[in-house]
């Protein structure tokens, strides 16, 4: 069974500023993106998904907020199907108690970060306590890469290779970085084949098939299929879409000579037992 290991939980509009709001208007050509979340609208498009890791968000620069507790009561209400992870801003002050409170108290599995949205490098020695709270406690940590619609999130903190000197100092924590860091997915490539303990998510990208196809023909001539966890990006898109997206890239390609993406890899990949490589049976 597939394992979702990339969806959000909002209250919309509530969690968002007005300028994201109105930012987020580039994520659909001009048009306003609903991001509410409806348990009943997920699970009916996730029926072959048996778990999902759910997170909200902490980024005060970019006007996104949303309570650990807020995503824990979610959790709670349908403890069979979610794993929650906590968020924190390391540019706010407390953020080191929040990342506390969200796992000791709340019973949250993992760690989410926005490190562009909310204007910090991952690599900073600063998030030291984090990164070494993560090793301890073994909580994987999944991290935003790649492209915004957001003008105050600096596209320098997005980037995979910033992730690369956090790996060789904190090679026990199991990271995910999202989206393959599209579109920077050769850097992230490098990256998850680099360390035996990081991996990139999917999430997001088949909207754009063609160039989602290039970028998983990168992985594929890297030989790094492994390293890649499917996810979906809920409430941008849902499982079933997900995976229709994935099994249609190579019949784009009927009646050309372009190479194919492996199948069966891509079938692997979306059974992955990801809760078993990211300690969270």
């Amino acid at each position: 069974m597939t394992i979702d290991v990339h969806s959000h939980y909002f209250r919309y509009p509530d969690h968002f500023s007005e300028d994201f709001k109105h930012q987020a208007r580039r994520a659909r050509s001009g048009v306003e993106v609903d991001l509410t979340v409806r348990w009943d609208e997920y699970a009916a498009s996730a029926s072959q998904c048996r778990k999902t890791v759910v997170f909200g968000g902490k980024a005060r620069l970019s006007g996104l907020w949303v309570p650990d507790r807020e995503v824990a009561a979610y959790v709670a209400e349908h403890p069979d199907r979610l794993i929650g992870f906590l968020a924190v801003d390391p540019t706010q002050p407390g953020w080191q108690d929040e990342l506390e409170e969200g796992h000791q108290a709340l019973g949250l599995k993992g760690v989410k970060l926005m490190p562009m949205y909310a204007g910090f490098s991952p690599d900073s020695r600063e998030l030291d306590y984090l990164w070494e709270y993560a090793t301890r406690h073994q909580l994987p940590v999944l991290l935003h890469t790649g492209t915004t619609f957001i003008d105050k999130a600096p596209l320098e903190y997005t980037l995979p290779r910033r992730l690369d000197p956090v790996a060789t100092r904190f090679p026990e924590v199991r990271m995910i970085l999202a989206h393959l860091g599209h579109p920077y997915e050769g850097e992230c490539v490098a990256v998850i084949r680099k360390h035996p303990n990081v991996y990139a998510d999917i999430s997001a990208l088949h909207y754009r098939p063609f160039q989602f196809y290039h970028s998983l023909m990168l992985v594929q001539e890297y030989g790094v299929w492994d390293k890649l966890l499917f996810g979906t990006d809920y409430p941008f898109t849902t499982v079933d879409a997900t995976l229709d997206g994935l099994r249609n890239l190579n019949r784009m390609l009927e009646g050309t000579a372009l190479p194919r993406l492996d199948a069966a890899r891509m079938e692997q990949m979306i059974a992955r037992d990801t809760l078993k490589l990211l300690g969270l049976e």
